[in-house]
């Protein structure tokens, strides 16, 4: 299964044609089951341009799975400890919210697709992080 990262989600949604939102629309067009997690909802929701839009989106965020973080609080230290990894291999992860869509890929055994380079680096450190290749889906 795979999980969808904000950054794809939004090129998908707005039509920008990069090879993520590409293989997101052969993904739905093939049935491979793909979710979001909350965090990814509240960020799609948050750029609605009105409120309109924001109930457009949130009726087709709320029809897909929604993965969570599974080990309550230490499912939140797990995250952190991700970025103590990393900056203890000089990479700097700017994005909180980034940690924590990381480590619900890795507790849930999802691939990840992204187009933002904090996962890139995350993968590099932690091999748990499973990376979804866009080229995958033909």
């Amino acid at each position: 299964m795979i999980l969808l990262d904000t950054s794809v989600l939004i090129d998908y949604l707005k039509g920008i044609e990069n090879p993520e939102s590409a293989a997101l629309d052969r993904i739905i067009d093939k049935g491979i089951p793909f979710g979001i997690c909350a965090f990814v909802l509240q960020e799609t929701l948050q750029g609605a341009r009105d409120l309109a839009e924001y109930e457009r989106l949130r009726e087709y965020l709320g029809s897909l799975v929604l993965h969570e973080l599974r080990n309550g609080i230490g499912s939140y230290e797990k995250a952190a400890l991700i970025n103590v990894k990393c900056r203890k291999a000089g990479i700097v992860v700017r994005s909180t919210i980034d940690l924590l869509i990381a480590e619900i890929a890795i507790e849930n055994g999802l691939e990840l697709l992204h187009r933002d380079n904090d996962f890139l680096n995350i993968a590099g450190v932690v091999g748990e992080l499973k990376l979804f290749d866009p080229r995958e889906v033909a």
